[in-house]
């Protein structure tokens, strides 16, 4: 049966991106997708947070409203506003950095995050540690904030954005037992770190892609 997944977005390219990815891995699923970039621009600029959130909920509620079976925020940073959401829609929500939090948690007790977005460090922390919390494991944290590689990736530098991030990665990757990439816009980087790097190294979308199969094969 052909599963309607929806997908709200706070980042533009992303988009084209997930529609790539769904329909190489997931060609039945029948998708539509909602993007509201403001989101993230906000909390970057430091807007309260609960006021964001409660946009977040907002765009959850219309996705919902279109009646699909699974909802997915590819959002890393308002990852909050989905247990607020989870209390209101009936489907069943699904966070981009779900899958890949609960098997960082699996792979060692030491786990490195590393960010180009202030606003993802605390969420990102909180979800790994309810991941780690619901396997019975204790966790640390260690984490690297690079916002000079977001603000170059932004500005259409991709190069410098990855240059940044390969320097940086290299460094954390001596101190932990796995290595997470915290965003999405980071996931393209995960081959060449996996192949360079001694410790598993871990990205949210291709391990997103692979739970909305098994859900949607259900």
């Amino acid at each position: 049966m052909t599963k309607r997944v929806a997908f709200v977005h706070t980042v533009g390219f992303l988009v084209e991106d997930f529609r790539a990815r769904i329909r190489a891995d997931v060609p039945a699923a029948d998708c539509f997708h909602i993007l509201n970039e403001s989101l993230l621009q906000d909390l970057l600029r430091g807007a309260p947070q609960p006021l964001v959130y409660r946009r977040v909920v907002d765009q959850i509620v219309l996705a919902a409203q279109a009646q699909p079976e699974l909802i997915v925020v590819t959002c890393s940073s308002t990852s909050p506003a989905v247990d607020i959401a989870r209390r209101i829609v009936q489907q069943p929500i699904l966070k981009i950095d779900d899958p890949m939090a609960s098997e960082a948690a699996r792979s060692g007790p030491r786990i490195g995050l590393l960010c180009t977005a202030s606003s993802t460090v605390e969420p990102s922390s909180a979800l790994l540690h309810a991941h780690a919390a619901e396997q019975g494991r204790e966790i640390t944290i260690k984490t690297v904030l690079r916002p000079e590689a977001y603000q170059a990736l932004m500005a259409g530098d991709r190069a410098g954005h990855d240059a940044i991030l390969y320097e940086a990665a290299a460094e954390l990757s001596n101190e932990v037992d796995v290595l997470v990439l915290a965003q999405a816009s980071l996931a393209h980087l995960r081959d060449t770190l996996a192949a360079k790097l001694k410790c598993p190294v871990l990205a949210s979308p291709p391990l997103l892609m692979r739970e909305i199969a098994r859900l949607c094969a259900e």
